[in-house]
């Protein structure tokens, strides 16, 4: 029997282009599109999962089919736009590439393709995971892509848009969706989380933002897990418990460890994270996300960062380090002893952080010899 309970990523989906959250370049192109009334034929949305292209999608058609249409500013209370939202609008039609990939079902397509709309002005094709159409499909597509009925109107969505023929993606336009950013994350989870009755911390929403790599709907996911999990109340400790996570001054500690060549602490740190049951994987990417912003700010300040702690490191030390933790990727992730590898990798990025280059060295004692024959020449005309 069901309980008529809907998860928060469907609950929360946007319904308005201005619900759309960190794709504001997208959103913008196609309200110009179509108060201007310049609307391309066939549209390609790529981008990271969980970063809004199906919601998107699902928005361009609720703007060319609502009453009145098209307008970008549709009302969502519209029967139109309520039907396309609940996937239940005639001229809406959803497809799921991964399991409607063959040139049989594409065929079929085009020749649904030429009947008038039923409902709206528009016929909408949306094809999800795009990319898993076979070559044979693909091909079946090219002529009706490239012209399609006035009335009909494609949009695509992959994550993967090497896998997409140049021939298809030439016929697009083409719009790239990029990875969220955490603080608008948090915004939108706190929203959430208020309107739920929900009350999560700032440091448990920046830790889900982490978590989530860009993707609103992964974070979504996230909260509703915590919720089930924790009920009303949500602080960061719960979310590093059930995730695996470290807490972010841990990861302080770490990098700083890594910086003062501290072996025996940086030990310690990974017995403590192991014993704790954090996920070594996940901690060895936000490592290197930490190391990257003390490289970025040492490229900013002109060499030199202390973000770490302790002295300042020079951007070659910071680079060889990141490249250290970067090397050390595939052993700690494939790896049987996934700790020992880690301790390797992490021991490993101390050492190569403190070797010096030889280029660099040549650079700096050409630089002395340059000086010496002056100070000679100084210190004869002193004797003089």
């Amino acid at each position: 029997m069901s309980t008529g309970y809907q998860v928060i990523a469907r609950k929360w989906r946007s319904q308005t282009f201005d619900d759309v959250v960190g794709q504001d370049h997208v959103v913008r192109t196609l309200k110009n599109a179509i108060t201007r009334n310049r609307i391309a034929h066939a549209y390609l949305f790529v981008g990271p999962r969980g970063t809004g292209k199906t919601s998107i999608a699902r928005l361009f058609a609720k703007a060319l089919n609502c009453t009145g249409g098209p307008k970008a500013d549709f009302d969502v209370k519209d029967p139109a736009c309520v039907a396309i939202a609940e996937g239940t609008h005639l001229d809406v039609i959803e497809i799921d590439g991964a399991s409607n990939n063959g040139v049989d079902q594409v065929r079929d397509l085009r020749d649904t393709v030429r009947y008038a709309p039923a409902q709206g002005k528009f016929k909408v094709y949306i094809i999800d995971e795009v990319h898993m159409l076979s070559v044979a499909a693909f091909n079946a597509l090219l002529k009706t892509l490239e012209e399609p009925p006035a009335h009909v109107k494609f949009v695509f969505a992959t994550t993967d848009p090497q896998k997409v023929l140049p021939t298809i993606v030439s016929r697009c336009q083409r719009f790239d969706l990029r990875p969220i950013p955490a603080p608008l994350i948090v915004e939108r989870l706190r929203k959430i989380a208020g309107a739920e009755k929900i009350k999560v911390t700032d440091d448990a929403l920046a830790c889900i933002a982490r978590l989530a790599d860009g993707g609103m709907r992964d974070a979504q996911s996230i909260l509703d897990q915590m919720i089930s999990f924790c009920g009303g109340e949500i602080s960061e400790p719960d979310v590093l418990d059930v995730y695996g996570l470290v807490a972010a001054e841990k990861i302080a500690a770490l990098a700083a460890a890594l910086a003062a060549g501290d072996h025996a602490k940086i030990v310690a740190i990974v017995d403590e994270c192991d014993a704790a049951g954090r996920d070594l994987v996940r901690l060895l990417s936000d490592l290197q996300a930490h190391v990257r912003t003390a490289l970025l700010d040492a490229i900013a300040q002109g060499g030199r960062s202390a973000l770490l702690g302790g002295d300042p490191m020079t951007t070659e030390q910071l680079t060889r380090l990141l490249d250290g933790l970067r090397e050390g990727e595939g052993a700690v992730k494939l790896g049987l002893a996934e700790k020992i590898n880690f301790e390797v990798t992490l021991l490993k990025a101390v050492e190569a952080s403190r070797a010096r280059a030889i280029d660099s060295l040549i650079k700096e004692l050409s630089a002395l010899a340059e000086e010496a024959p002056e100070v000679a020449a100084d210190g004869e005309k002193k004797k003089d």
